[in-house]
């Protein structure tokens, strides 16, 4: 349906996206996570045509069949794509209802379309009540839900999400996921982009991780965890939490990691560790099942990355 086939991107003498290829199947939610400046953006902008590719091809096969390219047609593939950017896009001058009227209109639909279609979608994004509302009056939960009503004015076969759930609070979030998952569910695809490593563990199907611009793992999540890092972590915590390391339960850590005042030890012995770590009561300690963020820190680094 969707496939980016190695796709190269320099900016100045920065080659920022290297040699990437991936493919979205119908009803896939496929997650690009990476640290700042992995490249994540950039191959957003390729697959809309806001910035061609210096190599390599994006490539979109229609509802028709019809095979078409990025950005030679960029026109027939924007009508059957939907978009949320990371940035708030509406038009604080026109009420909800009118911000996805009016942007429907974009896409040729007529009066009684948008009649039909507006009602369902700000029911769809729980915003029935707001209708008559403009922008300002509402909060970022419910702004980044107006959004992804009005990128699905069109019906889109592909959503692509740059950070959809950015500066939400726990509960918009969720009902973000609810409303993205009923979407997933009636056969439309979705390319996600997201600094959540729950949200993308919840939500994606098949996960890329990105850095400096390359591919450095694909799979599911649950293979990502599995095929990358140890399957229990314990969690060190206190100024003195690194002498865990001058103690015999050391030995029972296959990768030890230190971040702060947090020692992390990955484990495939966790009993034995926890026991040998309760003869020191002065430390404490939480014992977790590992996770995809675990699985991320480890191929990407535990150093902050500053934006360009």
């Amino acid at each position: 349906m969707f496939a980016c086939e190695h796709l190269i991107k320099h900016f100045g003498p920065n080659r920022v996206v290297d040699d990437l290829s991936f493919a979205i199947q119908p009803g896939e939610c496929l997650g690009i996570i990476g640290p700042n400046g992995a490249g994540k953006t950039t191959t957003i902008r390729m697959c809309l045509g806001l910035s061609s590719p210096d190599q390599g091809q994006v490539r979109y096969t229609d509802a028709g069949g019809v095979p078409r390219h990025m950005p030679q047609d960029a026109l027939a593939i924007k009508q059957e794509l939907g978009v949320v950017s990371q940035m708030d896009t509406l038009d604080p001058d026109f009420t909800c209802a009118e911000n996805i009227r009016i942007y429907g209109r974009y896409f040729g639909l007529s009066q009684a379309q948008l009649d039909e279609r507006v009602p369902a979608l700000l029911d769809f994004a729980v915003l029935s009540h707001k209708a008559k509302s403009k922008p300002s009056d509402l909060s970022g939960g419910m702004k980044r839900r107006l959004s992804l009503a009005r990128a699905l004015v069109n019906s889109p076969r592909l959503l692509l999400l740059d950070e959809p759930t950015t500066g939400l609070d726990p509960q918009a979030r969720h009902l973000m996921w609810e409303r993205l998952q009923a979407l997933m569910q009636t056969g439309t695809s979705i390319l996600l982009t997201t600094h959540f490593m729950d949200e993308a563990e919840r939500l994606c199907d098949r996960l890329l991780v990105l850095d400096h611009g390359r591919k450095i793992a694909e799979g599911t999540p649950r293979e990502l965890i599995a095929s990358h890092i140890e399957p229990e972590v314990i969690e060190v915590y206190g100024q003195d939490a690194h002498t865990v390391l001058d103690t015999e339960a050391a030995a029972l850590a296959e990768r030890t990691e230190r971040s702060g005042e947090t020692l992390f030890l990955y484990t495939r012995q966790a009993q034995a560790l926890a026991s040998a770590l309760a003869q020191h009561p002065q430390w404490r300690s939480l014992h977790r099942p590992a996770n995809l963020e675990d699985v991320f820190l480890k191929l990407t680094g535990r150093q902050i990355r500053e934006e360009a």
